[in-house]
């Protein structure tokens, strides 16, 4: 595999900015002039203009601009700005100057640290020509233990300026740290590859590996050259590749050709001799930036939309995410074990599903394994919360459609409404209710936990998600459930639209505790009337919890009542422990199909209401009254004229 010097997207860099610090006296503004000038200056100014070096002037045509500074006290400051707006830091030292060796790492590096400077540092010993011929010690025995307290240090080198000797090499070694950065690609310490580049470059075999049959063969190899460096392989050439993987790695090679083993080791070798831009040129090639992540311009789709419309998989995509799931699940068993998980999500940076909210947010069995309903719902719900995340991951893991074909725009919560029926085939659900009312039971219970009667309170926002499932329901619904702490319900009505999202609420109370369903219909309250005042209504359902206790009668009761004065559903009582949940699944994905059927409506709205009929039917008899009005003098003026014509 050659390199490239064809122009690549360098991580979205058009150019270069290189920082020149150190010590006074330790050669950097002629340093500077040297490699502008190509000639050592007689008198160079203690600080130089920044100082620009054309785009034909390295390999990879991009301009790199120098910056000189002072490191007088006085001009501490400057030289910290400076530092800050750096691509990457030239440090250096005087070969004659012991001292300002010293200084590398008992000042410049610690100062670079406390300014919160993350970029790569290049180290440089200058004035090579004045250095003692005495002195033994190598460069590589003397910069060794201060690249190992220091891993910020990509490389160190020495130069003199008076004689020309590796002056260019020194502004090369800095463009090159930031266009080919190491850090992502290569742990220096225990000298391997990262695991997010393993997990790109596993990406890119298997694309390139087009009969899938876990190698790439000679013509697969070609076709990788040519598209990564526009240049074919010689057949003496990919014979050359395949033997040097099989002299150091037996395993690298198989009769079929390059295996995936193989093409790893392949990339490490290059990163260990210096040759990162080979790495880097295929991984850019494959959309990569240098955060190892698909560049945004490969993933961007418009999600533009309503606050009341959510982004849903398409058919298409479900069904290629079930041969997925099925690809991949390779016990046969009909759930994806964490290895399982793992490894279908081993293109991707990172598994996205290891973090709250999706952790804990779908169907598993006792082994941890995720059902394939517990799949598609966390695919539902990534895509709900996050299509962009959901788009990328999709790409990673192998989809190679349209990016735009992948999504839908539901149809706005309002026109739903209107329409009295809802097209969506995922539904979210907000929960809200008062602490030990019963909530987080609810959630569980939906995605097949085990009930438990110890109590663990919720403060942040959780979420369950399952596939509602119903002879007579093609395609089958999601229900998304989202659990409100009782303490977050202020900060979420605080936001206009925060009801905007939401196709159905549901009001959960302990039915043993009257307490618990006044803090409940307290709630229900603010929630109808926050939908009253901003026009997102939603529809709500009253679900008193704990039915295996005593109820409390005043409770339920006033409960019933509550629901027929705002016109909703009856309350459904259930019960987590006794595993009676009373159809409230599937009434919660009825009452969110029909929207129009189960919005409350307060005294307040009802009071408007009447007031706006009134108010219209006042126009309408206003507007009645103008047009006999009009109608009257149109007559009397035909009167009029019919009378003077006759005179």
């Amino acid at each position: 595999m050659a390199n490239s010097t064809a122009t690549l997207n360098f991580g979205g860099r058009s150019s270069v900015r290189i920082v020149v610090i150190g010590d006074q006296g330790t050669g950097k503004s002629s340093l500077i002039v040297t490699v502008a000038a190509e000639s050592f200056p007689d008198n160079a100014p203690p600080v130089l203009p920044p100082t620009r070096l054309p785009s034909d002037f390295y390999p990879d045509r991009v301009p790199v601009t120098i910056i000189d500074t002072s490191s007088r006290p006085e001009n501490r400051s400057k030289l910290a700005a400076e530092c800050k707006l750096a691509d990457a830091v030239v440090l250096t030292y005087g070969c004659d100057q012991l001292a300002t060796l010293d200084r590398l790492s008992t000042f410049w590096l610690p100062e670079l640290r406390r300014l919160e400077v993350k970029v790569p540092v290049i180290v440089v010993g200058c004035k090579l020509d004045l250095r003692d011929d005495n002195q033994q010690t190598s460069l590589e025995q003397v910069m060794s233990p201060i690249m190992q307290q220091f891993r910020e240090i990509e490389t160190c080198i020495e130069c003199s300026a008076l004689k020309q000797i590796q002056v260019p090499e020194v502004f090369y070694y800095a463009q090159k740290a930031v266009l080919h950065p190491t850090a992502p690609l290569f742990d220096q310490e225990i000298q391997t590859l990262k695991p997010r580049c393993v997990r790109a470059l596993k990406r890119i075999f298997i694309l390139c590996d087009h009969d899938r049959d876990g190698a790439l063969s000679d013509a697969e190899l070609n076709d990788f050259q040519v598209r990564c460096f526009n240049a074919p392989l010689q057949p003496s050439e990919i014979v050359g590749v395949k033997k040097v993987v099989q002299e150091k790695l037996p395993e690298g090679v198989s009769e079929r050709g390059l295996t995936l083993t193989g093409f790893l080791f392949l990339h490490a070798l290059f990163i260990e001799k210096g040759r990162l831009e080979t790495t880097w040129t295929v991984l850019r090639k494959f959309g990569y930036d240098n955060d190892l992540k698909l560049r945004d311009d490969l993933i961007s789709v418009s999600f533009k939309r309503a606050p009341d419309q959510n982004v849903e998989l398409t058919n298409e995509i479900v069904e290629f995410l079930k041969g997925t799931f099925f690809m991949f699940d390779i016990d046969g068993d009909g759930a994806l074990r964490p290895a399982e998980l793992d490894d279908l999500f081993s293109t991707a940076p990172a598994s996205p599903w290891t973090e709250g909210p999706y952790m804990d947010a779908a169907e598993k069995n006792a082994l941890g394994s995720l059902s394939l309903a517990g799949f598609l719902s966390e695919w539902a719900l990534m895509t709900l919360l996050d299509p962009a995340c959901s788009l990328a991951n999709l790409i990673y893991i192998g989809y190679a459609g349209d990016p735009a074909s992948a999504f839908h725009i539901t149809r706005r919560r309002r026109l739903d409404r209107k329409k009295q029926q809802s097209q969506r085939n995922v539904f979210q659900c907000y929960i809200f209710g008062p602490k030990k009312a019963g909530k987080s039971a609810l959630l569980n219970s939906f995605i097949g936990k085990p009930f438990s009667d110890r109590y663990k309170e919720t403060t942040t926002e959780c979420f369950a998600a399952n596939i509602v499932d119903h002879p007579l329901e093609t395609p089958k619904k999601t229900l998304i459930m989202r659990e409100v702490p009782e303490d977050g319900v202020k900060d979420l009505l605080s936001n206009k639209e925060s009801l905007a999202t939401c196709d159905i609420a549901v009001f959960v109370y302990d039915s043993s505790d009257e307490n618990s369903w006044r803090k409940t219909k307290d709630l229900l309250m603010d929630v109808a009337t926050h939908g009253e005042n901003t026009g997102f209504e939603v529809p709500c359902l009253i679900v008193p919890t704990k039915d295996d206790l005593d109820p409390s009668p005043m409770a339920l009761q006033d409960s019933t009542r509550v629901s027929q004065d705002m016109g909703i559903e009856a309350p459904i009582t259930v019960s987590m422990k006794l595993g009676d949940f009373n159809n409230v699944f599937h009434r919660i994905i009825k009452a969110a199909q029909h929207p129009h059927l189960s919005i409350p409506e307060t005294e307040a709205g009802r009071n408007r209401k009447q007031y706006r009929r009134l108010v219209n039917q006042s126009l309408m008899f206003v507007s009645v009254g103008a047009a006999v009005a009009i109608v009257g003098l149109a007559a009397y003026k035909v009167y009029a004229t019919r009378k003077s014509a006759s005179n």
